[in-house]
């Protein structure tokens, strides 16, 4: 990386440089320094800006262009995955294995990936930001095992997805959609997923243009959002609801 953009200031609440100044190579890198205080990670987010940084490096935060999104809609799930959660005894809850999942996240192996950006620093924020009720968690679970989830930060009517992962196959999926499919009914429409891979555009991801996705970021930022757990709102939740994608928003398999 032969350019790095001015460190940031030390204050937690300074501005970020404005996101057109974001480098094109690499895509999107916009600052670098500063910390992962709770206020500098909210205003990051408010701005469609994210942290990502390997062990060593300094912090550096992002904004690519164009960026991955979901419709919280707009979730697929092929025919036969969906056949197959009919007999599934997987269920669904929320916000109870939040340091779980992100430990899972960083610590899964993924093809062609050395590492992770999930640093120890990285892992501390995010827990601390859960414990303020900004950061959320879905987790798979086959009785009391965990077999797949995702987390990521809600604020206001918009969800910025981190990082997902699966212990068994499908886990990661069935977080996913089962995230989608609350959200939705929440009245949250959309769901950040940042860069993207195959796997994202399979499962329904759509590009779209920075001015678009911040245009988006601002309206739904500012409208009232869901702070602290989710946990009583999902409850334990069956993922056999995701093999009809109409039921997906039922009651729970047994009160939280």
């Amino acid at each position: 990386m032969s350019t790095l953009p001015a460190p940031l200031p030390p204050e937690p609440d300074a501005p970020f440089p404005p996101v057109d100044q974001a480098l094109r190579q690499p895509d999107g890198l916009l600052a670098i320094g500063g910390d992962l205080s709770p206020p500098r990670l909210l205003n990051a987010y408010r701005h469609g800006i994210f942290p990502w940084y390997s062990q060593g490096q300094p912090i550096l935060w992002w904004s690519p262009d164009p960026r991955t999104m979901f419709a919280t809609d707009g979730v697929r799930l092929g025919s036969k995955f969906r056949r197959g959660l009919r007999r599934s005894t997987w269920e669904v809850r929320a916000d109870t294995a939040f340091a779980e999942v992100i430990r899972a996240c960083a610590e899964t192996p993924r093809p062609g990936q050395r590492g992770t950006w999930i640093t120890r620093e990285m892992r501390a924020a995010y827990e601390r930001m859960h414990e303020l009720g900004h950061a959320h968690s879905f987790e798979v679970f086959d009785g009391d095992r965990l077999v797949g989830g995702i987390y990521g930060l809600a604020i206001g009517r918009m969800f910025f997805g981190e990082s997902m992962f699966s212990a068994e196959s499908g886990g990661s999926k069935v977080a996913l959609a089962a995230l989608a499919a609350h959200l939705g009914s929440w009245g949250f429409p959309l769901i950040d997923a940042q860069v993207e891979n195959d796997h994202l555009l399979s499962l329904g991801a759509e590009l779209w243009t920075r001015p678009r996705f911040l245009a988006a970021v601002a309206e739904l930022t500012a409208e009232p959002g869901i702070v602290g757990s989710w946990s009583g709102r999902v409850g334990c939740w069956p993922a056999t609801r995701l093999a009809e994608p109409a039921r997906a928003a039922g009651p729970a398999c047994h009160d939280p």
